[in-house]
């Protein structure tokens, strides 16, 4: 496990949320080793399989917010990253970073952190109460139709608005957000031809986000930094007559979960 009080204060974090993304999707692409970029960081076993916080985008993004990142399956109360302080934790230890606040965001303010949302998916929109409450808890957030669901190029966006952030932020430690919208459905427009979202253009999604995550790697060159990727919830598509999220279903709950440390002091 990762020692995050040696990495808080001298290491950007970067925690991105794939929205929808499956894990048996992910890993599938990994093994047929059509995710060269993202290749290049995680483990030689692949993604890590986990079990959702919540079965769609709001309630995920709360648990994760507050330190509850999607759980191993074989280990569940194995210790956590980040945690907000709670009396009666099983899933802290002298690794894991505490705060007072009640949140990631916040607890690392409290550090010094410049903390900033690139939003994705409709919660992130800022176009109503309800979509402004994820956005308001950062220093600065930023979302536009280009980074939303129904972009075909939103990746690439999200991630030069993401080099934009950190030229901006040379002098100050960055907790950096990136809700990806590339996977979440509409995604048919990834696969040529296809007129209805399908498990393969959930796929071809991923494969997009993929052939743009160079542009987010160079921004970080030369910067410390504690990548935090991991899926919020996955989504259904016809299996056991279920389509969609919000629902208690396998092929929801299962999630991938990836971290690693680049430029390591």
């Amino acid at each position: 496990m990762i020692n995050t009080n040696k990495i808080v204060g001298d290491y950007d974090i970067v925690l991105i949320t794939l929205d929808t993304l499956r894990y048996d999707v992910s890993q599938q692409l990994f093994k047929e080793k059509r995710l060269p970029q993202l290749q290049k960081y995680l483990p030689e076993s692949g993604w890590e399989k986990r079990h959702a916080p919540g079965s769609f985008t709001y309630a995920s993004h709360h648990a994760i917010f507050s330190g509850f990142f999607p759980t191993p399956i074989d280990q569940p109360k194995q210790e956590r990253l980040f945690a907000t302080q709670f009396a009666g934790s099983e899933t802290t230890n002298t690794n894991t970073f505490t705060f007072e606040q009640a949140t990631i965001i916040d607890g690392l303010k409290a550090k010094g952190y410049h903390t900033a949302c690139i939003g994705g998916v409709g919660f992130f929109n800022k176009r109503t109460s309800l979509s402004n409450v994820f956005p308001s808890m950062f220093d600065e957030s930023h979302w536009e139709d280009c980074l939303g669901v129904t972009s075909p190029f939103s990746t690439k966006y999200q991630f030069q608005k993401a080099e934009e952030i950190v030229q901006q932020n040379q002098q100050n430690r960055l907790f950096l957000f990136i809700n990806i919208s590339a996977i979440h459905q509409p995604n048919y427009f990834y696969q040529q031809g296809a007129k209805v979202d399908s498990i393969t253009t959930h796929a071809k999604a991923l494969e997009y986000v993929d052939s743009q995550w160079e542009i987010l790697m160079n921004a970080f060159k030369g910067r410390p930094t504690l990548f935090l990727l991991m899926g919020d919830h996955g989504t259904a598509y016809g299996e056991d007559g279920f389509n969609g999220h919000r629902l208690a279903h396998e092929v929801v709950w299962n999630v991938p979960y990836a971290e690693f440390l680049m430029n390591e002091k």
